[in-house]
Order: structure tokens, then C-alpha cells, then sequence
């Protein structure tokens, strides 16, 4: 890790098929390519192991190559390698055509240039059953041919998750990627979700800064000691998930994943629960057909 680095960015959390991942990660949702070069880059050399992407970003070549010449130039002093990085990216819809979705995922390998991707998600449950658990098929297939390490979804609601689980599928999903932060709860998925096995994962863990100034959080800022984001972060670390904070600054880069100096009290954690509002900052799919 880099000197300075929060040790949290060494944490890693294990799923379900025995592989870990790290517990904090940088998301590059809505980066422009230069954005994403320059985030990876940073986060990188601050001590980030994890990057989330996705094919509806349009900066998977860009964050492919941020990790290659990262990991080439003289900055990665503790000389990581490709394994070192856990990648993850996302099929942009769901389709009936098993074949194309395989080039899909195929397609995203070679733009990233990196050999393989950890972790492959179903991006949302839009397009209707059949062309949910036909790309399943895919994903597993991606999986059996060492395209992608691991499978797993995003923006599932409760009966997409017990949809795919009924269909017995030969690579159980590791993850679902939802947006979650003490304003949007998510606590029915949630439990359907611990129920079999998948870990989830918050994208939006700060509510996009939408909540910041709320008096419960200032309060609980002022008495941890730590800044209202923080609280946010700690939040969905305490409650087991793995967190996704989106920054392209540096200094909030390192703010996001210092949050190992204190522990929010049971009480606490259950007042902020109860700040749910189903907040949504940018879409939901999860009641999706």
C-alpha cells in the first residue's frame, strides 16, 4: 500500500464461492474517459485495489489502460501485478440472444485489455426474464471459459433475485450492486439477498452528497469525530457491504476510506437506519417486470 494510505483499502471481504474482494472500492460511474484516466491513476497510488465499471460508462478502454500503465510504470513501487486489482464491469442489457451477449462480455475483456475481469454483473433486470437468465447462461459460460472470474448482478429487486435463484443456476450470483445509504435502506433486498448468499454491494453510498447537511448526520459527524461522508461509508461498512465511493478528488479519495478510527454505537446505527426515505438519486430498476 502507499504510505499514506488508509488501511481499510487493504480489507477485503470473502463471498460466497470462497474469492474475496476488496471492501472499498472507486466507483467510475458518469466519468469522462480523461476523468476515469486520471481517477484510476490516483486511486491507484493512494492504495485503492478496486475499480467499478461498466459498459454504459463508456471508460472501460480508458480505465483498462490507467490500470495496465499503472501497473508498468514507476509508481507501483510494491511491484503489483494483474491480480493485485480487482476490476469489475457490466453488461449494458440484458438481451434474448445468448450469442450476443457472449461477444458482449468477450468485447469487454479485450477493451480493457487486462486478460480477465473479476467480477461480470448483469447491469440491471430490464429487458423481462428470458433475456435475464439467458445472459445468466452467458455469464456462467464467461465464467467456465476464464473470461470473468465471477458473476453477479445489479439493481435487482427481490423477485429478479429469487427469479435467477429458482432457476438453479450452476454459478450462483456473488453480488448485487444496489444503491444503498441510510436514506434508501434497501433492507427487503437486502435480506432476500443475505438469504441466499449474495453479498451486496452500494453504489451512491453517499446519497451523491444529496443528504450531507441532514442534522442526524451532522450530529453523528460532530460526535465520531469525522466528516459527514465518512459516516455515511462506516455506515454500510458496519452493516457488512461492500461500499462504492465516487470521487475524482484526491484528498476525498483518502477521506472516503479513513474510517477506520471509530465504531458507531449499535443505537446509532439503528437511528440512521431509520432516516430511510427510499431516496433514490438516480434510477431504480428493481420493480422492473
Amino acid at each position: 500500500m502507499a504510505s499514506n494510505a488508509p488501511p481499510l483499502l487493504a480489507s477485503r471481504l470473502t463471498l460466497a464461492n470462497g474469492l474475496t474482494i476488496p471492501r472499498v472500492q472507486l466507483g467510475l460511474y458518469m466519468m469522462s474517459g480523461k476523468e476515469a484516466t486520471r481517477s484510476v491513476k490516483a486511486g491507484l497510488s493512494l492504495g485503492y485495489r478496486g475499480l467499478d465499471c461498466a459498459q454504459m460508462y463508456h471508460n472501460e478502454r480508458q480505465a483498462g489502460k490507467a490500470i495496465r500503465d499503472f501497473l508498468a510504470s514507476a509508481e507501483n513501487t510494491q511491484g503489483l501485478k494483474r491480480e493485485d486489482i480487482f476490476y469489475t464491469s457490466k453488461l449494458a442489457s440484458n438481451e434474448t440472444s445468448y450469442d450476443a451477449v457472449r461477444r458482449s462480455i468477450k468485447e469487454s475483456v479485450a477493451v480493457s485489455g487486462l486478460g480477465y475481469i473479476d467480477l461480470f454483473l448483469l447491469h440491471s433486470p430490464y429487458g423481462g426474464k428470458t433475456a435475464r437468465l439467458t445472459s445468466w447462461k452467458a455469464l456462467e459460460d464467461a465464467v467456465d471459459d476464464g473470461e470473468i472470474k465471477m458473476a453477479g448482478v445489479s439493481n435487482y429487486g427481490v423477485a429478479h433475485i429469487e427469479e435467477l435463484m429458482a432457476s438453479n443456476p450452476r454459478v450462483p450470483p456473488v453480488i448485487n450492486q444496489i444503491e444503498v445509504h441510510p436514506f434508501n435502506t434497501q433492507t427487503g433486498i437486502r435480506e432476500t439477498c443475505a438469504k441466499h448468499n449474495i453479498t451486496i454491494e452500494a453504489y451512491a453510498p453517499l446519497a451523491r452528497a444529496m443528504r450531507m447537511k441532514h442534522p442526524k448526520i451532522v450530529e453523528l459527524a460532530k460526535k465520531y469525530s469525522c466528516t459527514p461522508a465518512q459516516v455515511f461509508v462506516k455506515w454500510g461498512l458496519q452493516h457488512g457491504m461492500v461500499t462504492l465511493p465516487k470521487s475524482t478528488r484526491q484528498e476525498r479519495m483518502i477521506e472516503n476510506a479513513s474510517v477506520d478510527g471509530f465504531e458507531i454505537s449499535d443505537e446509532d446505527v439503528a437511528a440512521l437506519d431509520a432516516l430511510d426515505e427510499r431516496l433514490v438519486t438516480d434510477w431504480d430498476p428493481t420493480e422492473a417486470p
